[in-house]
């Protein structure tokens, strides 16, 4: 009787201490922007749709150099791709000044551009995404550029795709 009871305490305390993986973090958003869950899983609908119908790898080499474009068949398998508590939220835009200084760039304020942390291939962006953690950030004078904000966000919803399926995320 008393071996049992060892035995018992001795698996509880084992299942205890990880004895099981931890379970991937739960689907949805980090959602810090002014626009609803819905609606920023309607944009991520829109982005698992794009994929499924074309990929193009390199639009930002694209920008940069005389390149033609990088383009797959679309991936079926984007369409059960979901984000797993992405951050979606507002950066405040780089100043005119800062930008003109650093790129030579001239903007009004707001600018539309935020500053793009190492490993990005650009300076400075609309937005960029990092995949871990799951981020995208967008510069906050964007949020209520209807349309625009919409095209930005898909963009980077498909670049958080195309990562989990395992493309090359070089020029995107």
């Amino acid at each position: 009787m008393k071996r049992n009871v060892v035995t018992v305490i001795f698996t509880v305390v084992l299942l205890g201490c990880g004895g099981s993986p931890p379970s991937p973090a739960p689907a949805g958003f980090v959602n810090q922007t002014r626009h609803s869950d819905a609606a920023l899983q309607a944009l991520w609908a829109e982005a698992q749709q794009s994929v499924a119908q074309k990929i193009d790898l390199n639009p930002l080499q694209r920008l940069s150099n005389n390149v033609s474009p990088e383009t797959r068949p679309g991936d079926p398998r984007s369409l059960s791709i979901e984000p797993h508590q992405l951050l979606v939220a507002a950066e405040p835009d780089v100043s005119a000044e800062v930008l003109l200084a650093a790129t030579g760039q001239r903007r009004f304020d707001p600018t539309g551009m935020i500053a793009c942390p190492h490993p990005c291939n650009v300076r400075y962006s609309t937005a960029y995404s990092f995949y871990q953690p799951e981020l995208t950030k967008y510069a906050a004078s964007w949020e209520f550029a209807a349309d625009n904000f919409s095209v930005i966000l898909e963009y980077e919803f498909e670049n958080h795709i195309l990562n989990a399926l395992g493309y090359d995320m070089t020029w995107r």
